[in-house]
């Protein structure tokens, strides 16, 4: 990581579950416009979805929304990282912010994650400015 943690380690642990609860934020904004993108997609073909509990349902189980479970696993990663009872090294925080670095990489020639990822910043603006913001949050990490 770019950023200097040389500080003393209180102010290094502060440092770093800041930088840790702004990605957690960026993540769970990007996480839920990605889900609305996909709802609207999903209602197109599959008829509306009924409660936000049956889109629960949906999210967890569906086919159809599966390839958003690599994020879902970011966001837990993430909560991991915050628990109170550890503190974060800043080697584990790089760590984590490459795989989101990674994870976050549309490609149209892509499968899997990164395909499907291509496609909702394609059709959906809002998908678009939440991905902006964690982009944002990554590069103001390697500053």
């Amino acid at each position: 990581m770019a950023r200097s943690f040389d500080s003393s380690p209180t102010e290094t642990t502060e440092a770093l579950r800041h930088v840790l609860l702004d990605l957690r934020r960026g993540l769970l904004g990007l996480h839920k416009a990605l889900i609305i993108a996909e709802q609207l997609t999903y209602e197109r073909i599959h008829g509306r979805v009924g409660s936000t509990g049956q889109l629960l349902q949906l999210v967890l189980n569906d086919p159809w929304f599966t390839w958003l479970h690599p994020l879902s696993q970011m966001v837990i990663r993430v909560d991991e990282l915050l628990d109170e009872d550890l503190e974060p090294t800043p080697v584990e925080v790089e760590h984590f912010l490459s795989e989101v670095r990674a994870l976050i990489r549309p490609s149209e020639e892509g499968d899997g994650f990164e395909r499907s990822y291509y496609e909702a910043l394609q059709r959906a603006p809002d998908v678009i400015f939440a991905h902006v913001e964690v982009k944002k949050l990554l590069t103001k990490t390697a500053a």
